[in-house]
């Protein structure tokens, strides 16, 4: 099946300014042309009865002066001045016009002059309405007594008694005005408000061409922005300090990685060459072989703290002996180190204690405080750990405390932040400066903590808290305890 490639066409976009502006006034066109609308309907129905209670006061008048002699219709002489005279309140054009007629409905009187074809064509066949809806009437009887002589029409078009010119160009400008007022209104309303955003918005292209140093000075009295603006103003010093972390980790990495790669080289090219004599020469080796061992646990620290942030390591959360689990990491991480003669002495009370975490991940964090506290003892001084577990609340403490050198108070901030390593662990040991990141990640995947209590020349105390197990628990988890380790593993 043949596949058609459609390309999409992007959308135009204009600015906030443009954007809303039009389309306020859009609103604004069509609402008061609605309320305009209505408002003329309103003139127009309000005008026409007033007109035509104003025409009725006429036809009464005319009607008291008409008289019967004889038996016919008597119409005064002046009758004609007082309907010009009358005419003139009316403001009307020559659509105005007065016709009495007698019972036969003959035509007696009319202004203007007309003839009796005349009046078929303004009124109906039955003489009661007018013929034309143009037009509007009203008709008043001339009696005697009790009866009926004739009747005095007043007529007028409707279009003379509604909406006059001038009417028509009030109406109009008041509308205009209103329009005018609320697009220029939301005009500058706009135009505050997009002025920060499009400045926002020119500072966002600078940090995304890789100009982290931009200057937000905006001043606005609406809360939400200058929440806007502050939050980004953090974020660009933020990215602005992450960037210059990263030039700066992405060069530590690179020398401590580079750093064992060259003396491995070195050291091989002198055994190789046979420079050394064959008993320096397997000392070169040792050497070499120490060498690769550092890079290689470097290179796992840094895949390990990769493999943590992205979510692909699995942490799980069993019941496990605390007590029991700390006693045999002491243990083995002892036979690891024999050649330094620590010690170590776990305080614990005596009761057993169960967390809900992972024993292997336990067993990496606790071994990273040990490995660093090893190197930051004095050389010549023997090592020595206190290891006090115990209990709070929900909680369950591991105190881990060293005879080391201690943390200087610039570095004791930033020991948990990824690639960090203070100048006297640069000065002594090699390494990434993940050991700490890694673990505090592993405690807070198990619901936990790690943290630095104290620390001083006299050695350091970290703290690793982990959710307590309670009998409650029992039911809904796996029937997992925790048992002795068949061999302890350094991870870190």
């Amino acid at each position: 099946m043949d596949r058609q490639l459609t390309s999409t066409k992007p959308k135009r976009t204009t600015s906030i300014l443009s954007h809303w502006t039009l389309r306020y006034f859009l609103i604004l066109c069509i609402g008061f042309s609605v309320i305009a609308a209505g408002a003329l309907y309103w003139i127009r129905t309000t005008s026409i009865e007033k007109s035509l209670k104003t025409a009725e006061l006429l036809g009464w008048e005319i009607a008291d002066r008409v008289t019967v002699k004889g038996s016919q219709l008597w119409v005064p002489p002046d009758l004609n001045t007082i309907v010009s005279s009358r005419e003139k309140l009316f403001n009307t054009d020559h659509y105005f016009c007065v016709m009495v007629l007698d019972n036969n409905n003959k035509l007696i009187f009319s202004q203007p002059k007309m003839k009796q074809e005349d009046v078929h064509y303004r009124l109906s066949d039955d003489y009661l309405k007018p013929r034309n809806n143009k037009y509007a009437g009203v008709t008043v009887d001339i009696t005697d007594g009790n009866q009926t002589l004739g009747k005095v029409w007043v007529m007028q078009s409707k279009q003379s008694i509604t909406f006059s010119p001038e009417t028509i160009w009030l109406v109009a400008l008041i509308f205009g005005g209103l329009i005018l007022c609320g697009w220029f209104t939301i005009y500058l309303l706009s135009s505050k408000l997009s002025r920060p955003i499009r400045q926002v918005a020119y500072a966002a292209e600078q940090i995304r061409a890789g100009n982290y140093d931009v200057n937000l000075d905006i001043k606005t009295r609406e809360r939400e922005m200058n929440e806007l603006v502050g939050s980004f103003g953090d974020m660009a010093t933020r990215l602005r300090q992450l960037e210059e972390w990263r030039a700066l980790s992405l060069a530590g990495v690179s020398h401590e990685l580079k750093t064992p790669v060259t003396s491995i080289k070195g050291l091989v090219m002198a055994v190789r060459d046979d420079v050394v004599s064959p008993q320096e020469g397997k000392e070169f080796l040792d050497i070499a072989l120490k060498e690769s061992e550092r890079m290689e646990r470097m290179i796992a620290d840094l895949l390990d703290y990769n493999a943590m942030t992205a979510g692909s390591v699995a942490v799980r959360k069993e019941r496990t002996d605390l007590k029991l689990l700390v006693g045999e990491i002491i243990y083995q991480w002892k036979i690891a180190y024999e050649e330094h003669m620590p010690e170590v002495q776990l305080h614990a009370p005596s009761d057993a204690l169960y967390v809900m975490g992972d024993a292997l991940r336990i067993q990496q964090i606790i071994v990273n405080l040990l490995n660093n506290g090893l190197h930051a003892t004095i050389p010549g001084q023997q090592a020595l750990f206190h290891i006090h577990l115990r209990v709070e609340e929900d909680m369950l403490h591991v105190d881990v405390q060293d005879n080391g050198t201690g943390i200087t108070i610039e570095d004791q901030r930033n020991i948990f932040e990824r690639f960090y390593r203070g100048e006297l662990k640069k000065r002594r040991n090699r390494g990434l400066g993940l050991g700490l990141t890694y673990s505090r990640l592993l405690a807070q995947e198990q619901g936990g903590t790690l943290v630095l209590v104290s620390s001083s020349p006299d050695g350091s105390t970290f703290r690793l808290s982990l959710p307590r197990w309670v009998a409650q628990q029992e039911a809904s988890m796996p029937e997992k305890t925790y048992r002795s380790p068949v061999k302890a593993k350094s991870a870190l």
